[in-house]
């Protein structure tokens, strides 16, 4: 009865703080979600309303999508801590349980429950936002691929033409009124006349930085590289030579300056200085790009190689993008405010095609030349060979489209190509930069180029670039948020949720793991383990081994720390490791083969051993294979297992003393003792040979045709083996030669059973002789 009560009050407490934990909790205004629902369910479904107001309705949408997905995160912890207590009750037997305990489990259900109602809520309401914006986003796309094939006016009809000249042209004459109206106000010329001081002040500093500014830079740049073509000289030059855009671009705002000061631009005038800027810097940061990517000078390496001359005109073409690309955002600017009308558009701005359709295809043939200059084709050289390709492409399509009455089609082609182009230009540039400034890091521009951080850092400077091409291209910023949501929300695997964040903070935590060991590693080998008694294969085993813990602790920190939960995949893992270990034994027999080389260190690095016939000096060992050094300066490659298993002979193992053998032989009739004092004399004389224990000469028998002698010496150092042994043989001739003393060679005599045989008869006579014509062989 005592437990009954305990478990009764227990269960009611339980309840309490679970309603009274819900009621605590910020809960959103379904009432009035339902309500904004509603009106965007009959918006989608009539499909008529405008992009501005489908916008605001679909902004309205984000916010209660993120509303209602924060709120998908309520009573997290409780609703874990009653899960737990739940399988710590473990399944409901089959024949029953005792009455407390099943009172409690019925109470954590409907605790679970209660605690669970608010989030499926949630989930339910977070569904239905996500469905309504997907479907607004369809609405908006559908319209702009419209817009995109709508078929307009034809700029090639003359009817069209009147049109189009009577709006451009009341453009201006607007303009110019309002500058007239201007001036013919008291109040405006008044303002004017004091301000010429400020005026005329701001027009000198704007005509000396337009008109002299970018020269400056452009001396500089160039003094800087004369001399010599280092990566310093280059960095430092690429550095002055960003004032050819900025100090041009100051002129320009000075000019904008005084002429708003001067009081008299109209409301047209303000439209046309307010995109002046922009546009300045477009044409200026073309000029920019063209000399980087086109330089003039030979010593600078470019990125599109082509001759001298040839450089010019592509820095030409490359300016005269950044110039059409000024003139489209002013006369865009205007043709807004003025409201023009598709035919003017169509007719004005076909002039612009057909002038960027000649740039496109010079541009084309400049960019094919660079592959067919160039005898070793590489990526980036087919790369370059491809644009060039795409710029034909466009050149012709963007003409012809803008011909037959698609502008919409054309400025959606043309524009965002040269933007494409001058994006693709800094990412190239920032490229040659980081490497640049990696090759001075590193000392050495071939250290740079194998290195993985600055590839790392080009396809981060890539990457981040796609964005900007995507919404050059037409896409929204909405869009890229989706897109963005989803890599942030990522896939489900099981109960295991890998999203980009994740990885990309794996990636992050992993790789200052992986640099730390390198830089521990880097002290351990050049500052630490020097000063200690260890030897060289020692040091080297260290070293690794601290590579091999380092890069495990630091992918358990970038598990941990990421909180991806590994216990679900746990079992696949398992299962594919079945497989995969009898494909892969051998790999992993050579893994746990190079540890043990590692820990035991039978052979080490600088080792002279001979494995499977194979002879040399150990240069490196790795995890999978150990590379030897033969003396013919060939790499043979010799898995771990081998030198683990196999039978490995180690000349050097733990020190260099090793034996020399020198055979020598005599002729027959040698007194032996002088021999053997005379080599006892040539051994003991060489500084090589130890005196402890002392060489020796062993007589080793009686040959074919000598008699055979040996030196036997053990050496300090046995790598000068061969040195030792021909040293010595030099000196045995020579000893020999003074002493007369004859060294055998092989003879053979030949006896002949018949000699009669091969004198000929003198009683026969000679035979006739032969025709001159030869008889045929068969």
């Amino acid at each position: 009865m005592i437990n009954a009560i305990r478990v009764f009050v227990a269960t009611v407490l339980l309840w309490s703080s679970t309603v009274l934990l819900w009621a605590q909790t910020d809960l959103p205004d379904y009432a009035e979600w339902q309500n904004l629902a509603e009106r965007a369910n009959a918006a989608v479904e009539a499909g008529r309303a405008s992009d501005a107001a489908f916008e605001a309705l679909r902004t309205q949408l984000v916010d209660w999508r993120d509303t209602f997905d924060q709120a998908r995160g309520t009573n997290t912890n409780a609703i874990e801590i009653v899960s737990a207590q739940l399988d710590a009750l473990g399944p409901e037997p089959e024949g029953g349980e005792p009455a407390e305990i099943a009172t409690q489990r019925q109470s954590l259900n409907a605790s679970l429950s209660v605690l669970r109602a608010p989030v499926q809520t949630a989930e339910v309401a977070y569904t239905e936002a996500d469905g309504l914006i997907g479907g607004i986003d369809s609405i908006l796309r559908a319209r702009q691929s419209e817009a995109l094939l709508q078929r307009g006016a034809v700029p090639l009809n003359p009817a069209n033409w009147p049109e189009a000249t009577r709006d451009s042209l009341g453009s201006l004459r607007n303009t110019m009124n309002e500058v007239t109206s201007a001036w013919g106000n008291d109040n405006q010329f008044a303002e004017f006349q004091n301000n010429l001081p400020e005026v005329l002040f701001l027009l000198v500093l704007a005509f000396l930085l337009l008109a002299r500014g970018r020269d400056w830079f452009v001396n500089l740049a160039q003094s800087i590289q004369v001399g010599s073509a280092t990566l310093g000289r280059w960095l430092a030059a690429s550095a002055v030579s960003l004032g050819q855009i900025f100090v041009p671009l100051a002129g320009l705002w000075a000019l904008i300056a005084a002429v708003q000061a001067t009081g008299l631009v109209g409301l047209r005038g303000d439209v046309i200085l307010s995109n002046l800027l922009w546009a300045g810097f477009l044409f200026l940061g073309s000029i920019w790009l063209g000399a980087q990517v086109f330089p003039r000078s030979l010593a600078v390496d470019p990125i599109v190689s082509l001759p001298l001359e040839q450089r010019g005109t592509g820095r030409f073409f490359a300016s005269a993008l950044g110039a059409v690309l000024a003139i489209e955002v002013l006369i865009g600017a205007i043709a807004g405010y003025d409201a023009w009308s598709d035919v003017t558009k169509a007719v004005i701005y076909f002039p612009i095609f057909v002038l960027l359709g000649v740039i496109f295809w010079r541009l084309a043939h400049l960019l094919r030349q660079h592959r067919i200059d160039r005898e070793d084709v590489s990526y980036g050289d087919r790369l370059i060979a491809l644009m060039g390709s795409v710029l034909f492409a466009v050149a012709i399509a963007g003409v012809a489209m803008a011909a037959i009455g698609y502008f919409n089609g054309a400025l959606r082609l043309m524009i965002p190509t040269i933007i494409t182009l001058q994006v693709l230009a800094v990412v190239l540039v920032l490229q040659r930069v980081v490497m640049a400034v990696f090759s001075l890091a590193a000392g050495s521009a071939e250290d740079a180029k194998n290195s993985l951080i600055p590839v790392l850092i080009g396809v981060g400077l890539v990457v981040a670039s796609l964005p900007i091409l995507a919404m050059v291209w037409g896409a929204r910023s909405a869009d890229l948020l989706e897109v963005w949501i989803s890599l942030r929300k990522g896939i489900q695997i099981g109960e295991t949720q890998l999203s980009a964040t994740d990885f990309f903070s794996f990636l992050l935590i992993f790789f200052a793991g992986f640099m730390l060991t390198r830089l521990l590693q880097g002290a351990m080998k050049n500052t630490i383990l020097p000063r200690t008694r260890m030897d060289i294969g020692g040091q080297n085993a260290v070293v690794s081994g601290l590579g091999y813990i380092g890069i495990f602790i630091a992918a358990l920190v970038a598990i941990n720390t990421t909180g991806l939960d590994l216990s679900s995949i746990a079992l696949v893992a398992g299962a594919l490791s079945v497989g995969i270990g009898f494909g892969l034994q051998n790999v992993v027999s050579n893994f746990v083969s190079g540890i043990i080389l590692l820990i035991e260190r039978p052979v080490s690095e600088g080792d002279w051993i001979e494995v499977n016939g194979n002879m040399g000096y150990v240069r490196n060992i790795s995890v999978r294979s150990t590379r030897i050094e033969t003396f013919d300066r060939t790499d043979v490659i010799v898995p771990n297992a081998d030198l683990v298993s196999g039978t490995v002979t180690n000349f050097t193992r733990g020190n260099t003393v090793g034996r020399v053998i020198v055979p020598v032989g005599v002729a027959y009739g040698t007194d032996p003792r002088r021999i053997e004092e005379i080599l006892l004399e040539i051994a003991k004389a060489h500084p090589m040979v130890l005196p402890h224990p002392a060489p020796a000469v062993v007589f080793q028998g009686f040959g074919a045709s000598s008699l055979d002698f040996e030196i036997r010496a053990i050496l300090r150092d046995v790598n000068w083996k061969l040195t030792v042994k021909s040293e010595m043989n030099y000196e045995i001739a020579k000893r020999f030669m003074d002493e007369g003393i004859e060294i055998p060679f092989a003879q053979t005599d030949i006896w002949l059973r018949n000699p009669e045989a091969l004198r000929p008869n003198e009683n026969t006579k000679p035979s006739a002789p032969k025709d001159d014509k030869e008889e045929p062989s068969t």
